[in-house]
């Protein structure tokens, strides 16, 4: 009787430990294996064999998409900096694999078992933080001591005090800046070992110090097991799916993808469609935070949107008003149609008249020329004469203006001898 007493508490310990620590449960969700990620993923993009990883999978986006970049932001959970993403498949790639990027594809993901908060790699100079995405094959100790490269710059950076904004992918730092900001940075090599998974994770910044520089308190976020893929951030509660990944089945056989597209078929980023879109309904309190201050601020925007409103109603009904006193287009057009064929029928005599009389005005200038050739024949002489005449006429007249010189008087002369 004892020992069954005894079984039955033994029993109903592990029954609510199990539900208390929420990593534990983890444990519960076993079978699954690549297959989940090859079918999972099929909608949202195309599996290809991919030089030495194997089966890679290439999203369907445009040439913007950048892997912890894109459409998600940063939470502090139990394990470190969570990366939580806004897209329906963001379960997978971004905390499972590691993604690699070709020149000419793109970002391709390589999936991996091992689940993790983020894999990335993490940097902090004065002021900024900057994460990168961990390239596959390569462990943490190797990828915390990875050379900058600014030819392929995959880094994010961004201002201490923006390090928590949800829409972080519009404060990030200019890459021009990258080089000067890695020299003066160094590694943050901060990592949870998680015993339960067996797995070590790579934290990022201290939660201490993100509350220094943004001076704001932060509560780090439990994170729960979720049954199906996506998440579900409430109360400070992160469902998440996460289910403990086998390579191959239980069965012996491989998993593999329904579709391998021909990697030589891929288009390049910029031409994809891009059709793949994130998540925009909102699944947490933040978010309905968030939009209940937005709401407290539009009254004072509304007043202004109401005045523009009643604007436009007045523009709209304006024309109407206008029209009261004016006829439609077409039934003006009909009306100045018989007017302006009356005019052209008047004016259609008088042209003719004009064409008429053209013919006369000619034989009139006709006839003119060779009298006024006469008279021109007549002119010369007299002309003539006058040019003749004119230089006599001159100098009497130079003679005439000539002034009269005035005879100086003559001094009489005075004998030597009169004294």
């Amino acid at each position: 009787m004892k020992l069954n007493i005894r079984k039955l508490a033994v029993i109903v310990a592990l029954i609510i430990a199990a539900s208390i620590n929420p990593k534990q449960s983890s444990a519960q969700q076993n079978g699954v294996n690549f297959q989940v990620f090859y079918d999972a993923l099929s909608p949202y993009g195309q599996w290809v064999d991919y030089q030495n990883y194997g089966y890679a999978w290439i999203p369907d986006v445009g040439p913007e998409f950048a892997p912890y970049s894109t459409d998600g932001y940063w939470v502090n959970t139990d394990y470190g900096w969570t990366w939580v993403s806004d897209y329906e498949w963001g379960w997978a790639p971004f905390h499972y694999g590691r993604w690699n990027y070709d020149n000419y594809y793109g970002w391709l993901w390589i999936p991996d078992n091992e689940w993790g908060p983020s894999w990335v790699n993490w940097r902090m100079a004065d002021g900024y933080y900057g994460w990168s995405p961990m390239e596959p094959g390569i462990s943490l100790a190797l990828s915390f001591g990875r050379p900058y490269n600014s030819y392929n710059d995959h880094w994010n950076f961004v201002r201490a005090r923006d390090f928590e904004n949800r829409d972080i992918n519009r404060y990030f730092v200019n890459r021009s800046d990258h080089a000067m900001i890695i020299r003066n940075s160094k590694v943050i090599n901060r990592t949870y070992i998680d015993n339960n998974r067996h797995t070590t994770y790579v934290t990022g910044p201290a939660r201490e110090d993100v509350q220094r520089v943004t001076g704001r308190r932060i509560s780090p976020v439990a994170i729960q097991e979720n049954s199906r893929p996506g998440k579900i951030l409430n109360d400070g509660n992160l469902k998440m799916y996460r289910p403990q990944i086998e390579k191959n089945s239980r069965l012996g056989q491989k998993p593999t993808p329904g579709k391998v597209e021909n990697i030589k078929d891929v288009k390049r980023p910029s031409d994809r469609s891009g059709s793949m879109k994130p998540i925009t309904k909102p699944q947490n309190n933040i978010d309905q935070q968030q939009r209940q201050q937005q709401q407290k601020t539009t009254p004072v925007n509304n007043g202004v949107r109401q005045q523009q409103q009643q604007q436009q109603q007045q523009q709209r009904t304006t024309p109407v008003n206008n029209n009261k006193n004016q006829q439609p287009k077409p039934v003006q057009q009909q009306q100045q149609q018989p007017v302006r064929q009356q005019q052209q029928q008047q004016q259609q005599p008088v042209r003719q008249q004009q064409q008429q009389q053209q013919p006369a005005r000619q034989q009139q200038q006709q006839q003119q020329q060779p009298v006024r050739q006469q008279q021109q024949q007549q002119q010369q002489p007299v002309r003539q004469q006058q040019q003749r005449a004119t230089p006599v006429n001159n100098k009497q007249n130079q003679q005439i203006k000539q002034p009269v010189k005035e005879k100086k008087p003559v001094e009489e002369k005075k004998p030597n001898n009169v004294q």
